[in-house]
């Protein structure tokens, strides 16, 4: 029974050693796994992840200031803000490493200068329309040449006149109107009248009394245009056009009248006349001289195109005029153009 003690004693005493064995390992283990904790902070203090990020996010906030001017809150909501308290971790549940902290701030960050620069472009668009609209509503200059302006460059197609393959079309005749237009003053003015020495000149010019009413008015338009009073055998012209448009010297008529316009410095309104006089009769008195003069009046224009197109239909449709009556005038209008 001693022996049997005895041996039990010793089993006792030889468990127990191997316990104390089994505990310090798991106290070593337990150490070693401590030292690793604490050995991982200190490698990341080195590479200062955290001076980093304040130092990002204090540039975030300079941002802010400089789109939203005012940082007591009123007018905004801050981008920034402390980050909420994690609930405590549950026991047996590892705490969150640092390294997905740095992830989770450096994701914040980057949303907010995403909304930032999307809030900056918007006010940039916002800006440019209104500047638009301000410049839209700006009121036009007033128009200081009176005169209708000429066709802006070769293309331009000038009132009743057009082409289809080289040749002048047939628009429909227009009659201008003989009444002048009335104008209305925005400031009342006295109006200017013609010089006394301009009425004494055109009084001097005798107006024919003869059989034939219709010829003694176109005749005077005549006289008119001869001795270079250009607004008023326009006007006479018109009241012969108006009074007699069945007259045996109409293609005249039409014709002068483009030639008063062409020679008053109006060579859009003279093409409009030519083109009706060629359009009207091509077998009249004065439809080749009109036809050429409307390439003049192109070419006056530098409307080189149709100033072209009306001298190839010219020297097609009137080929004898071209070699005998009106040779010099068609030879002069064609010099300095480049008609193919």
């Amino acid at each position: 029974m001693i022996s049997s003690l005895g041996s039990q004693g010793f089993g006792n005493k030889a468990l127990s050693l191997t316990t104390v064995r089994r505990m310090r390992l798991a106290a070593t283990g337990v150490v070693a796994l401590a030292l690793v904790g604490i050995s991982l902070p200190a490698q990341a203090e080195d590479v200062s992840p955290d001076a980093r990020l304040k130092k990002v996010e204090a540039e975030v906030r300079a941002l802010q200031r400089k789109v939203f001017p005012g940082s007591d809150g009123k007018y905004f909501s801050p981008e920034i803000t402390a980050p909420a308290a994690a609930p405590p971790a549950a026991p047996g549940q590892p705490a969150t490493t640092p390294l997905s902290d740095v992830l989770v701030r450096m994701d914040a960050i980057e949303g907010q200068m995403a909304r930032l620069t999307g809030q900056v472009e918007q006010n940039t668009n916002r800006i440019n329309q209104l500047e638009a609209k301000m410049a839209a509503l700006a009121p036009a200059p007033a128009p200081v040449d009176p005169q209708p302006a000429a066709p802006a460059g070769p293309g331009a197609m000038p009132a009743n006149f057009t082409a289809t393959n080289g040749n002048v079309s047939q628009p429909a005749v227009v009659r201008p109107s003989t009444k002048p237009a009335e104008l209305k003053p925005a400031v009342e003015t006295r109006p200017v009248g013609p010089s006394n020495a301009r009425v004494d000149g055109v009084k001097a010019i005798a107006k024919p009394q003869s059989a034939d009413a219709a010829d003694d008015e176109y005749s005077y338009g005549y006289r008119l245009w001869e001795a270079k009073f250009y607004p008023e055998a326009e006007q006479q012209l018109k009241l012969y056009l108006e009074q007699y448009p069945k007259h045996a010297r109409v293609s005249w008529g039409r014709n002068l009248l483009g030639r008063a316009y062409l020679d008053d410095g109006k060579p859009l309104e003279a093409a409009k006349w030519f083109v009706q006089n060629y359009q009207a009769d091509k077998r009249g008195d004065r439809a080749p001289d009109s036809l050429l003069y409307l390439a003049i009046s192109m070419k006056q224009m530098k409307d080189t195109k149709r100033a072209c197109i009306a001298l190839a239909e010219f020297s097609e449709t009137y080929a004898a005029e071209a070699a005998a009556r009106l040779k010099g005038l068609y030879d002069t209008t064609r010099s300095g153009l480049a008609c193919s």
